[in-house]
C-alpha cells in the first residue's frame, strides 16, 4: 500500500511537472515570445530529453513508410521533424552564452552529448539514408524549384558526408569522434567564460594616470557594488580593458593587464591547452574519415573559398598589399613615441594602443572620448533602427508586455513599410558575469513558411558588451562601440527580412563566408556624415554632433588600416594553421607563434597566446573559417560602392540588396545571389581604395 501511495504522489510530480513545464506547450505570450519569465533552469534538460524523444520518434516515422520515398514525405517532413526540441535549445543555448550560471553550463555539458549522439543517431538511420539517396538520385525528374532543390542537396549532404556511408569500425569512430567534439567544445567556451570572470583587479587613486573620466566613474561604481567604496575595481571586461590599454599612462599596468588578458587559459584550473590538442586532432581525424588530408579541406567544402588554397590566396594578397602600410605605420609610431617620451622607445604590445591613440589625435585631434557625449546608447539605437527605417521602411516599436531574460534586455516589435509584422528584436547591451564577452547576434525563433502558408516572423536578438551606465552618467559609446552595434545589426536584419520556406535556410542561415556580408556592409555608415548627423547629439545639450567632429571620425578612418588588417590576417592565418595540420599538436603555443610569424607585428611574449581564449575557432562553429570575416570584408567594400555612386541611402540599391541579399538567405549559391545583387564578381579594389592603400 505505502509503495503504491509512493508511485500515485511519483506520478502526480511528475503530470505537474509536464504541466508547469512551458516548453511543452504554445507560447500564449504577445507575438508568440518565449515565456522567460516562466522558465526554471531546473525546465531546460526535461525539456531537452522529451524533445530528442520526440524528434527521434518523428525520424522513425519517417523512415519507417512503406510509400516511396517522396521530396514531401522524406525531404521536407525531415526539415519539419525536430520543432519541440528546437524550440528550447534555441532558448537555453542562447542564455547559456549571455545569461548562464554553473547549473546551466553543467547542463549544456551533459545536453551536447545528448545531442551529439542524437544527431549521429540520424545520420547513421540507414532506412532513412536510403529514402533520402533515393529522392536525391531522381532530382532531375521532380521539377523543383530553387528554394526546394537546394534543401534537397542539403538533406543529401548531411548524409552523405558526416557518415551516413561508413561502415563497421569507422561508423563507431565518426560516432565517438563527433561526441568527443561536442563536449570539448563545450568545455573550451565555459574554461574561457570561468576564467574571464576570476580577475578582478583593484587599483588607488594614484594608479589611474591618463584614464578618461567614463572609465574611472565605472571602476568606482563596480567597487562601490562589490563593497569597497573609496577603490576602483577593473576587470578584463572587453569594454573595460580597451580603455585601459588604450588611456592608462601607467606602462607598468597597462603590461600587467596585458599579461592577464593574453596569459587567459593558459595554465591552471581553466587552461585550453589539452582541449585545443585533442579537438585539433579529432578534427583531423574526421577529416581523415572522408578522405580528406585535413579538416580545413573538409571543412570549406561547401563555402564560396571551397578550399584552402583558395583561402590562403586571399590571406597572402592582402598580406602582400598591407604588410608595407603596416610596417610604416609602426614606425611612424615608434619615432612619435619616442620623441613624446624623449628617448627611444621599443613599441612593444602594451604600448600600441596607448601611443597609437595619441598619434592619431595629433594628426587627426581624435579623441574617441571627445566623441562619447555625442553617442549616448538610446540616441545610437534611434540612429541605427533608423538606419533600417531609411534603407527598408522598417519601423521598431518597444513592447514592455513582452518578457525579456534579464532587466537589461528590451524587445522591440519591428513593422513594414505598410505596417506588416516582421518580427522581434531583443537588445542586451551591458556586460555582466553571466555573459560571455564579445557581441553576436542570435535567434530564438527563425523565420520559416508553415504548412498552412503562414510566414512565421523570426524573433532575433544582438548582443554586446557596451559601456554600462553608472549612477551620474548614461551609457555613451565609443564609435568603436557604434560599430559593433551596426554589425550586430546587420546580421539581425539577415534574420528579421528573411522570406524563405524553410527555416533551415533562412536568415543567417548561409554559407560562412557569407554571413559576415550583411554586417560589415552595415558598419560602413559610421564614416557617413550623413548618417552620423541623423542621431550623434550631445547627450546633455542636445546639440548636434559638430561637423568638425564628424570630419575627425571620416578622415581618421583610414588610420592605422595596416595594423588592423595584419592582426585580423593573423587570426586567419593562426585558424588555417590549426586545421590544416597532418598530425597532432603538441605545444599549441610554440605552434602559435610559428604559424603566425609571417604576419606577426611584435615578437611573441612568454606566457602569452591567442589560441587557449580563441572561442570563435575552438567553441563557436569557425574552425576553418575566421578567414571570412576578411572574405566578407571584400564583399562589403564591393557591395558598398554601389551605395557610394547611388547615394548611401539610395532606395533602388537598398531593395536589390534587401531582395537578393538579406531576404533569400541560403536558398541559392551566396555566388549567385551576389552576382545578381551587384551584376558582377567581387574584387578586392574597393576595399583596397576604402582602406587608403590604393588611391
Amino acid at each position: 500500500m505505502k509503495r503504491k501511495v509512493l508511485t500515485l504522489l511519483t506520478l502526480t510530480t511528475f503530470i505537474m511537472s509536464q504541466a508547469q513545464n512551458p516548453f511543452f506547450k504554445e507560447y500564449t505570450t504577445p507575438l508568440g515570445t518565449v515565456p522567460f519569465n516562466e522558465i526554471k533552469t531546473s525546465h531546460y534538460e526535461e525539456a531537452i530529453d522529451r524533445g530528442i524523444k520526440l524528434a527521434k520518434a518523428q525520424i522513425d516515422a519517417i523512415a519507417a513508410q512503406k510509400s516511396e520515398p517522396t521530396f514531401e514525405n522524406t525531404i521536407v517532413a525531415m526539415e519539419n521533424s525536430g520543432k519541440d526540441l528546437d524550440r528550447v535549445l534555441n532558448v537555453f543555448f542562447n542564455l547559456n552564452e549571455a545569461n548562464s550560471n554553473p547549473e546551466m553550463m553543467d547542463i549544456a555539458v551533459r545536453a551536447s552529448a545528448k545531442l551529439s549522439d542524437y544527431s549521429t543517431s540520424i545520420i547513421m538511420n540507414q532506412k532513412l539514408w536510403k529514402r533520402v539517396k533515393a529522392v536525391y538520385d531522381k532530382r532531375s525528374t521532380l521539377n523543383l524549384c530553387t528554394e526546394d532543390s537546394m534543401l534537397l542537396d542539403n538533406a543529401y549532404r548531411q548524409f552523405a558526408e558526416n557518415g551516413a556511408e561508413l561502415k563497421g569500425k569507422d561508423r563507431d569512430k565518426y560516432r565517438k569522434i563527433v561526441a568527443e567534439l561536442s563536449e570539448l567544445t563545450t568545455r573550451f567556451g565555459q574554461n574561457v567564460l570561468k576564467e574571464l570572470n576570476t580577475y578582478k583587479i583593484w587599483l588607488t587613486k594614484d594608479d589611474l594616470a591618463g584614464l578618461p573620466e567614463s572609465s574611472v566613474e565605472a571602476a568606482a561604481h563596480a567597487a562601490k557594488e562589490a563593497g569597497r567604496e573609496g577603490e576602483y575595481l577593473f576587470t578584463l571586461a572587453q569594454p573595460t580593458y580597451m580603455a585601459f590599454m588604450k588611456f592608462s599612462a601607467r606602462r607598468d599596468l597597462r603590461e600587467k593587464m596585458y599579461r592577464l588578458y593574453c596569459g587567459r587559459n593558459i595554465t591552471g584550473e581553466f587552461s585550453n591547452l589539452q582541449n585545443i590538442r585533442r579537438i585539433t586532432e579529432l578534427r583531423l581525424e574526421l577529416a581523415k574519415l572522408f578522405g580528406y588530408k585535413n579538416f580545413a579541406s573538409y571543412s570549406l567544402r561547401h563555402t564560396m573559398a571551397e578550399k584552402p588554397e583558395n583561402v590562403y590566396n586571399l590571406l597572402d594578397q592582402l598580406r602582400d598589399a598591407y604588410r608595407p602600410a603596416q610596417q610604416k605605420e609602426l614606425s611612424d609610431l615608434t619615432k612619435f613615441a619616442s620623441a613624446v617620451e624623449g628617448k627611444d622607445i621599443t613599441i612593444m604590445p602594451w604600448d600600441y594602443s596607448y601611443y597609437s591613440n595619441k598619434l592619431k589625435k595629433a594628426r587627426f585631434d581624435y579623441d574617441e572620448e571627445e566623441l562619447r557625449p555625442y553617442f549616448e546608447l538610446s540616441n545610437v539605437i534611434d540612429g541605427v533602427f533608423g538606419l533600417a527605417t531609411k534603407l527598408y521602411g522598417l519601423k521598431f516599436t518597444e513592447r514592455t508586455d513582452i518578457q525579456v531574460y534579464h532587466p537589461d534586455v528590451k524587445a522591440f516589435e519591428v513593422t513594414g513599410p505598410e505596417g506588416d509584422y516582421v518580427g522581434v528584436i531583443y537588445t542586451d547591451f551591458f556586460p555582466r558575469e553571466s555573459k560571455r564577452p564579445g557581441a553576436w547576434m542570435t535567434e530564438f525563433k527563425p523565420q520559416f513558411i508553415t504548412a498552412s502558408g503562414e510566414n512565421s516572423r523570426p524573433h532575433v536578438s544582438i548582443v554586446m558588451n557596451f559601456t554600462k551606465p553608472t549612477a551620474d552618467k548614461p551609457s555613451l559609446l565609443t564609435p568603436y562601440e557604434v560599430e559593433t552595434f551596426l554589425h550586430e545589426f546587420g546580421h539581425s536584419l539577415h534574420g528579421l527580412l528573411a522570406n524563405t520556406r524553410y527555416a533551415s535556410m533562412s536568415g543567417t542561415s548561409v554559407y560562412r563566408d557569407f554571413v559576415e556580408l550583411p554586417s560589415q556592409f552595415n558598419e560602413n555608415y559610421l564614416t557617413e556624415k550623413e548618417f552620423l548627423d541623423g542621431f550623434a547629439k550631445h547627450y546633455i545639450t542636445g546639440e548636434p554632433i559638430p561637423k568638425s567632429l564628424v570630419d575627425k571620425i571620416v578622415n581618421s578612418a583610414q588610420y592605422a588600416a595596416g595594423y588592423a588588417c595584419l592582426r585580423q590576417l593573423m587570426f586567419g592565418y593562426l585558424d588555417m594553421a590549426f586545421h590544416t595540420i597532418t598530425a597532432p599538436v603538441d605545444d599549441p603555443v610554440t605552434f602559435e607563434n610559428e604559424a603566425i610569424k609571417q604576419v606577426e607585428i611584435f615578437e611573441p611574449i612568454d606566457d602569452c597566446a591567442v589560441a587557449p581564449q580563441f572561442n570563435h575557432i575552438f567553441s563557436g562553429g569557425y574552425a576553418a573559417g575566421y578567414y571570412s570575416y576578411k572574405w566578407a570584408e571584400v564583399l562589403d567594400a564591393d557591395a558598398f560602392s554601389v551605395f557610394k555612386k547611388n547615394g548611401i541611402f539610395d532606395k533602388k540599391s537598398a531593395d536589390a540588396f534587401r531582395t537578393n541579399i538579406l531576404m533569400r538567405g541560403g536558398t541559392e549559391h551566396p555566388a549567385v545571389l551576389y552576382r545578381r545583387f551587384r551584376g558582377q564578381d567581387p574584387t578586392i579594389d574597393a576595399l583596397l581604395v576604402r582602406d587608403g592603400i590604393k588611391k
